[in-house]
């Protein structure tokens, strides 16, 4: 997994050519901690079909914020550059992700 940083977000997920995955995590988010086995997971899974990347919303809340993130833990799949899908709350899961990856591959 791609750990994103503000200077980094633009063009390895807007610039991006194919499926982007964005894991928006937090530093004092317990769910966020609690899902980044089953994301490292499904990165390993979809490996050369979905780039998976994480962001520390922490460090780059105005970031977050310009993508519509407004709560944790949220993973945004993007295609080209253009946010397609989204995982937050209470369907920020291993099975909801997989689905929201399988139905677009």
């Amino acid at each position: 997994m791609i750990l994103l940083e503000k200077d980094t977000f633009e063009a390895e997920v807007l610039n991006a050519e194919g499926y982007v995955l964005v894991d928006y995590f937090g530093d004092g988010c317990a769910p966020c901690k609690a899902l980044m086995p089953d994301v490292e997971a499904l990165a390993e899974e979809f490996e050369g079909k979905v780039k998976f990347c994480k962001l520390n919303t922490t460090k780059a809340r105005r970031l977050a914020i310009s993508q519509r993130v407004m709560g944790l833990p949220a993973l945004l799949l993007y295609k080209d550059g253009v946010k397609i899908d989204e995982a937050t709350k209470d369907n920020a899961n291993k099975e909801y992700i997989k689905a929201m990856i399988e139905k677009v591959l």
